[in-house]
């Protein structure tokens, strides 16, 4: 019999739905603003210091709404601001919580423009920030699990752990490229003007706050929203003086605070202008804290990119800079590498999974973001609402979706093996032939890391007399974050300079291809086969699909007897093949 308490959620549900009501996340916090003149600059555009603010701040209402107690920002990821916002327009942010960890949460952020005139809105910036719970008493923060309701709170809050996997190594992914000895190559034969150069110290800028009971927030630290303001106050005037005009700012990469400031504390704000790249220039720009004589204290720091347009709104061409000996030189490389980075994680990361080329260049320096893709496109696939049955035989079923001229197929089955296991044999893609009649050959090509692997995949002729396929294939892996979470294994096709297209064999292409393994109990798991399907891989499914034939079933019973006969035996899942030295800087020459 139900309780008291569920029959009242249940009537409570049922009298949502009656009145037509979208479900709501409960972390989820509104703000809407209209844009004053005291909030403008001097295009009566918002400053985006001010925008920062009320980011900061509803995100953080959000974070504390989920936690029952004060949150204080730890890193906020990088902001692409798409448009700008004019006065006597409306700003509408919406936060709410992705995904708890232990002690922490990431917190998803959205702009919306209203023009209250012609009733259009369009979207500003989206922003993921992460937000630290500290309670008043000794004892550490425990935060409750997410719930997801829907379809994009799923894929969100599923994308939330791989986001987290990358700001993680976000460090190692910068050294690893600046040891790289092609990127080192590349700077060193980089064409530089000198005589129209500009000196970094001309553009150098220092400014000092006293923090103010104004600028704390309720848990009497100094604002993040204020700090960050401040930081773009004093970038935005360092890209001034470089190109004698007002800039307009781009991308922020992660701000990352380091430690609190409070009431009473002087904030001292430098930045400069650490390269410029045809259209655009980077500032780097950092916070640091003192109180009466002690030392400075490292607050925060980022990167901003601008750029500075003309009369018809195109980027105008920037000078060169000429940078400063050591410190100077070592801020140009490294903002060379974070463009590289940036304009990987945009081209990979920011489109549309529609809009990522097929068989992208594989290098160690993409590698991150490419692995994010690989995952984040299996989770979002598997996240559909819409799959329908196709046909069934036996415990395994196919389901089918079809979607803007996207057809896509999930073969789904339940057994008698540990999940753990189940994932462990198959993520060994060396070993896929011995149960699937569509892999003749299945070569490892690279070790990239534990996770990630890159393979050589041969499948037959479909036709008759028609040439034999091959593949080339990242496979990326990942276990459980949280229980209830799945074992993922995300396949797509990348390309390789060392393994171009051969003649006698067709190159196919993956779009988005893996496997979901969930716990069902210790002994038994629900294994779900997906693919999205490309010309190379539809005939291999077509019929059946068209309910012409069963060949999935058996490929599939053949997996199952396949994770049976290997359910004791633990092979080492260690391909034999080298690992570039990704850690120490690979020479890709």
């Amino acid at each position: 019999m139900a309780s008291k308490s569920e029959l009242k959620n249940d009537l409570h549900d049922l009298h949502l739905e009656d009145k037509g009501q979208q479900h709501r996340n409960p972390s989820e916090v509104k703000m809407s603003q209209i844009v004053l003149p005291c909030h403008a600059n001097h295009c009566g555009e918002l400053s985006i210091g001010q925008l920062l603010k009320w980011m900061d701040c509803t995100a953080c209402l959000s974070a504390e709404r989920h936690a029952g107690c004060l949150c204080v920002t730890a890193s906020v990821d990088d902001i692409y601001f798409e448009h700008t916002i004019g006065v006597g327009q409306v700003v509408n942010i919406k936060a709410k919580v992705n995904r708890a960890f232990n002690s922490s949460m990431e917190v998803g952020i959205e702009v919306i423009c209203e023009d209250l005139y012609s009733g259009r809105h369009w979207r500003v910036c989206q922003a993921f920030a992460t937000f630290v719970a500290r309670r008043t008493d000794a004892n550490k923060a425990q935060l409750k699990q997410v719930v997801p309701c829907t379809q994009q709170e799923q894929v969100e809050h599923s994308l939330a752990a791989e986001r987290r996997r990358m700001r993680l190594i976000h460090h190692d992914t910068m050294q690893d490229l600046l040891n790289n000895k092609t990127f080192q190559r590349s700077i060193s034969e980089e064409n530089r003007d000198e005589d129209k150069a500009v000196p970094t110290e001309k553009t150098q800028v220092e400014s000092v706050e006293l923090v103010l009971p104004p600028h704390a927030n309720h848990q009497v630290n100094t604002f993040g929203g204020q700090i960050m303001a401040w930081m773009e106050n004093v970038a935005t005037i360092a890209a001034s003086r470089l190109c004698n005009a007002h800039p307009t700012l781009r991308t922020i990469d992660m701000f990352h605070f380091r430690g609190p400031s409070q009431v009473g504390d002087r904030l001292v704000l430098k930045a400069i202008v650490n390269n410029t790249f045809k259209n655009s220039m980077e500032v780097g720009v950092c916070a640091e804290a003192y109180h009466g004589e002690e030392p400075l204290r490292h607050i925060n720091s980022a990167f901003m990119t601008f750029e500075v347009l003309d009369d018809k709104g195109r980027p105008r061409p920037l000078p060169p800079i000429k940078p400063e000996p050591q410190e100077g030189q070592r801020r140009y490389q490294e903002a060379l590498a974070r463009k590289k980075i940036r304009l990987d994680r945009k081209y990979i990361i920011s489109c549309k999974q529609t809009e990522v080329p097929l068989s992208v260049p594989w290098d160690p320096s993409n590698q991150v973001y490419l692995s994010y893709n690989n995952v984040s496109a299996l989770k979002m696939l598997a996240a559909k609402n819409n799959w329908e049955l196709s046909s069934k035989k036996g415990h395994v079923s196919l389901y089918t979706v079809e979607e803007s001229q996207s057809l896509c197929f999930r073969v789904e089955f339940e057994m008698d093996v540990p999940a753990q296991r189940a994932f462990t044999l198959l993520s060994d893609l060396s070993r896929r032939q011995e149960w699937d009649e569509h892999y003749t050959l299945c070569e490892p090509l690279i070790r990239v890391n534990e996770d990630d692997f890159i393979y050589r995949v041969v499948t037959p002729s479909v036709s008759e007399g028609g040439k034999v396929q091959d593949f080339i294939l990242l496979a990326s892996r990942r276990p459980p974050c949280d229980s209830g979470d799945p074992y993922v294994i995300a396949l797509r096709s990348v390309a390789l300079p060392t393994h171009p297209p051969t003649e006698g064999f067709n190159r196919g292409e993956v779009v988005c291809a893996g496997f979901t393994i969930y716990e069902v109990s210790k002994s038994v798991s629900k294994i779900s086969y997906y693919n999205q399907a490309s010309p190379e891989v539809m005939p291999y499914i077509s019929t059946d699909i068209a309910g012409l034939s069963s060949s999935f079933y058996s490929n599939f019973r053949a997996c199952s007897q396949y994770l049976l006969d290997n359910i004791v035996s633990t092979p080492t899942f260690t391909p034999s093949t080298s690992r570039p030295a990704v850690a120490a800087g690979l020479n890709s020459s």
